[in-house]
């Protein structure tokens, strides 16, 4: 079976070839066909992508051997390092600061007798925390009669944050500062002052709240005006 080719325009002739060459042509041609757009992904493509051949026996677009340099040779280098000895050195211990309160604690040993005498001493200083517990101010105003019977005196209530209110100061400070400062919400306050055996509503801490935040309303005013005449 034979195959016509056509070529130079100028000076047409015609040329055979066998169905063997016409096949070996064909392969080369779809195998450079595939070569160049390979070598076009590896330029042009992204750079993560890496062309790896799926066939070994198939030839390299240029057949250039590289060749191999030669290994370095080897030398084994060992040697010792003493490690120096570590020195045991005792904790220091940060003096407490003076200003906190002491609660002293007396412990005295067993099988002291009345003639023993105490030469000295031994101190010891724990720090310790006392957490925060509510407790109940009652306050009681005693009432007379005067001497002539016509009248009676009480002493007045002193003044408190919240009018008519039963929350005194220190537990709305805290209330406050739990808030704004330690970030907790009110629902978590009101579970630790549950544990303590005080259960509080959700609508009774709020109206606190907001009772307490209308009392800070001059201070806030006072300081927007000094903020503003800066």
């Amino acid at each position: 079976m034979y195959f016509r080719t056509v070529e130079n325009a100028a000076e047409t002739h015609q040329e055979f070839v066998t169905k063997e060459q016409y096949d070996k042509l064909l392969f080369e041609y779809e195998y450079l066909k595939q070569q160049l757009a390979d070598l076009k992904r590896m330029i042009f493509g992204s750079k993560s992508e890496r062309f790896v051949a799926s066939d070994d026996t198939q030839l390299s677009l240029f057949d250039i051997k590289e060749e191999q340099a030669p290994e370095p040779e080897k030398t084994e280098v060992s040697y010792q390092r003493q490690k120096p000895a570590k020195e045991k050195r005792n904790p220091i211990r940060v003096a407490l600061p003076a200003h906190l309160p002491r609660v002293e604690e007396i412990i005295e040993p067993e099988g002291v007798e009345e003639n023993d005498r105490k030469i000295g001493e031994e101190i010891t200083e724990i720090l310790e925390y006392n957490p925060a517990h509510v407790y109940v101010r009652k306050i009681i105003r005693p009432k007379y009669v005067k001497a002539d019977k016509h009248s009676i005196v009480i002493a007045e209530l002193p003044s408190f944050p919240i009018p008519k209110g039963n929350a005194g100061p220190g537990l709305l400070a805290w209330l406050h500062v739990s808030k704004f400062i330690d970030h907790l919400p009110f629902y978590r306050q009101i579970e630790i002052i549950k544990r303590q055996g005080l259960t509080l509503s959700d609508s009774t801490v709020n109206g606190w709240f907001n009772a307490a935040i209308r009392l800070m309303k001059p201070l806030y005013d006072t300081l927007e005006k000094q903020l503003l005449t800066h």
